[in-house]
């Protein structure tokens, strides 16, 4: 008789800022709730995706799940906080540094890229600005 896992939370990011660089706001979508986090700052859309997977981190590890992925549509974010590629800039150094300090206490199994269109958490960014 096979037990039946627990689903693997699935945690969906999105930042950004208009202009660019400018004020930053971030969605993060779990269990089909969108939460919104503004008054984050001025930067540029890629400090934007940074804060917002550390947002979206927070968001899961307060869920208390026992497993959980975190998904964006930043490609270079996904990689850097994958370790698949290194930092290009001292800013990206620092925030995935923040970054690995908080996931330090509970890491996620996976951060994955999904495309723009299939992103939640864009998505619900997106309609907010209706």
């Amino acid at each position: 008789m096979r037990k039946d896992r627990p689903r693997r939370l699935k945690v969906y990011f999105d930042g950004g800022c208009r202009p660019n660089p400018g004020p930053i706001e971030v969605a993060v979508v779990a269990r089909g709730v969108a939460h919104f986090f503004d008054d984050l700052g001025i930067g540029t859309n890629t400090d934007a995706e940074w804060l917002a997977l550390r947002m979206a981190l927070q968001v899961a590890q307060s869920l208390d799940a026992a497993e959980f992925d975190l998904i964006g549509d930043s490609l270079e974010v996904v990689r850097q906080a994958n370790g698949a590629s290194r930092p290009g800039s001292e800013s990206a150094a620092a925030h995935l540094a923040r970054y690995e300090a908080a996931a330090a206490h509970r890491r996620p199994r996976q951060v994955k890229w999904t495309p723009r269109g299939q992103n939640l958490a864009g998505i619900a960014l997106a309609r907010r600005k209706g």
